[in-house]
């Protein structure tokens, strides 16, 4: 996709939240994954959409599944998933 063209199905994290809950500072983030910190900043903001290269290195980053740091829909808050009622 053009970097100009911004995809109409947006992607959504929770790369902030998990960087954040495990100390990590945009810099160390960066560093593990090979990117500039300010990726991580666009990232996090909902700006740039990652590759999947880049995606699965987030990923193995935080040891968790791609669905659990990508989504097509909004996530809930987390308290809301870890205390559901079924």
């Amino acid at each position: 996709m053009s970097p100009k063209k911004k995809s109409t199905d947006p992607i959504y994290n929770r790369v902030r939240v998990l960087r954040t809950e495990r100390d990590m500072s945009r810099a160390q983030l960066a560093e593990a994954v090979g990117v500039n910190p300010q990726t991580i900043g666009a990232l996090e903001r909902g700006d740039h959409y990652p590759s999947l290269d880049l995606a699965f290195k987030i990923c193995d980053v935080f040891q968790l599944p791609v669905e659990a740091v990508f989504s097509r829909s909004e996530f809930s808050p987390m308290s809301a998933e870890i205390y559901r009622k079924d």
